[in-house]
């Protein structure tokens, strides 16, 4: 008895420190991104395939104003509502300080310059897929955008969410770089693969999550509830979505489905997005919709 009460004791001793392990923030390899040259029209194409300026230009935002990114966009969700930060290059109150480094800890690891974690209501989740080459090209298009002096905002939730070490293991459950479609059979699926569970992070919409807010992988683009509890996002799995993948590719340039009715919501936010892209990387995205199980 003796011995059981001493190995509770060690164990109660510990568990702070085992769960400060555990809840640490991890960063990338920072040798990763030694001697990359940074390619501004690559980030420009990469800015428009993360659908920047749809959650962090000001809500109001309109025309080249949208290239302001101020942030402002408010996210409802089940766990409270998050406001999206300023990005802008402003050194203060955006990211114009931050090293291509710092934009990859966040991208790639959800952790801000100072070492806390972000709340996955930024996707490094789906950022995670993108590359070193990718961080340091759009941080050289980012900051060539205009710069804007807006204070951030704080996000509105309630306790226990405002405790961030947390997300740590959170991260452990969901954080991860492996593909929902594993097996990709033609480039153009492979470079669709890439941009919709990437940099598009179309399943942060489409998708359902469970309990925690994770996505559940199980159910992909069978859609979901709205945050907003007003209707719900569309599911756009083969099962559901009927239209071709030249249909696809012509709604993301146009806004336009074959049904004669057009894109509203946010989604038209994200075609304004799309229809900047190459023709190939639309076609390669529907490709892509059409290839899920």
């Amino acid at each position: 008895m003796r011995l059981i009460l001493k190995l509770l004791l060690v164990a109660v001793l510990l568990a702070p420190a085992a769960g400060y392990w555990l809840t640490r923030p991890d960063r990338v390899d920072p040798e990763a991104f030694a001697g990359l040259t940074p390619d501004v029209a690559r980030g420009e194409t990469l800015y428009y395939a993360g659908g920047c300026a749809s959650c962090h230009a000001a809500p109001e935002a309109e025309g080249e104003a949208k290239l302001v990114l101020a942030g402002g966009h408010r996210l409802e969700s089940d766990f409270g509502t998050f406001v999206a930060p300023n990005i802008s290059p402003d050194p203060e109150h955006g990211i114009g300080a931050w090293s291509a480094l710092d934009l990859a800890n966040a991208m790639l690891r959800g952790v801000s310059p100072e070492g806390r974690h972000y709340y996955p209501s930024f996707p490094y989740t789906s950022y995670i897929h993108m590359s070193a080459q990718d961080i340091v090209d759009l941080k050289a298009f980012l900051d060539t955008l205009p710069a804007s002096d807006t204070p951030n905002a704080a996000h509105d939730l309630a306790f226990p969410f405002t405790l961030r070490r947390g997300i740590g293991l959170w991260k452990a459950l969901y954080l991860e770089d492996d593909y929902v479609l594993a097996n990709a059979a033609t480039d153009t699926v492979v470079r669709g693969r890439y941009l919709v569970e990437g940099p598009g992070h179309c399943a942060e919409c489409h998708t359902p999550r469970d309990a925690f807010g994770g996505l559940d992988r199980s159910a992909w683009m069978t859609g979901a509830p709205n945050p907003s509890g007003r209707g719900s996002i569309p599911a756009i799995d083969p099962a559901n979505l009927s239209w071709s993948e030249s249909e696809i590719a012509y709604y993301l340039e146009t806004g336009f489905t074959p049904d004669f009715d057009s894109a509203g919501g946010h989604m038209a936010r994200v075609v304004e997005n799309t229809s900047q892209l190459p023709e190939e990387d639309r076609q390669a995205i529907a490709a892509y919709l059409k290839a899920l199980p």
